[in-house]
């Protein structure tokens, strides 16, 4: 499976705005986007020329597909699936990407960053509605219940996480309980629950060409 292995803040600094890509490290001053707010690259420090239309789209889609650590090929097929189902295809593109495992076990808090979060899931640690998960892409549905395993509840990695979970917040649309380690859905997410500046409508321009 292919996926992006480079330096992550590279990413924040390419879309000009912060990601939350490495966790705790971006609420420091050591965040890598705080202490060089411009592209990477030589010509990174030079004046910036206006974007055309398809390169606003472009920004757009790549932006989101960081956020969420997903790639073109299953990045797309997202999009198709959103387009065919009831509702606006933007913020359904949005939701059905809110409702991956990976992305609900770092909301909940359970890991510090998207990649930490897939990779947990990867090894086995959660399980829904009782049963084991290790499938990043899942998709969870309303009232599912998304725990860690016993077995799983002294990993450091996720103990850290659930204790620094105050700071960066649980969203309203999910529940969590920090002594049992348990989270549910409680119901999908609405536009109002995106906090991030997404133009989801510029990723439906763009694939609609």
């Amino acid at each position: 499976m292919a996926r992006y292995i480079g330096p992550v803040c590279r990413l924040c600094r390419r879309e000009d705005m912060k990601l939350f890509l490495k966790g705790d490290r971006c609420y420091t001053d050591k965040c890598g986007y705080e202490r060089r707010a411009y592209p990477p690259g030589q010509h990174g420090q030079a004046r910036r020329r206006k974007a055309s239309d398809y390169g606003e789209q472009m920004r757009e889609k790549q932006k989101v597909k960081r956020m969420y650590g997903v790639l073109e090929r299953q990045f797309r097929g997202y999009y198709y699936k959103a387009n065919r189902m009831k509702g606006v295809t933007g913020e359904n593109l949005l939701v059905l990407l809110e409702r991956r495992m990976d992305n609900i076990i770092y909301r909940l808090g359970f890991a510090g960053d998207h990649a930490e979060a897939r990779q947990l899931v990867r090894h086995g640690h959660f399980t829904v509605n009782g049963k084991r998960v290790n499938i990043p892409s899942y998709l969870v549905r309303s009232g599912d219940v998304v725990a860690v395993k016993e077995a799983s509840k002294k990993v450091a990695r996720i103990v850290d996480s659930v204790g620094a979970v105050d700071r960066r917040g649980v969203p309203s649309w999910l529940e969590l309980d920090k002594e049992k380690f348990t989270g549910r859905v409680k119901s999908f997410p609405s536009r109002e629950d995106f906090t991030l500046p997404i133009r989801e409508q510029l990723i439906v321009e763009l694939y609609s060409k």
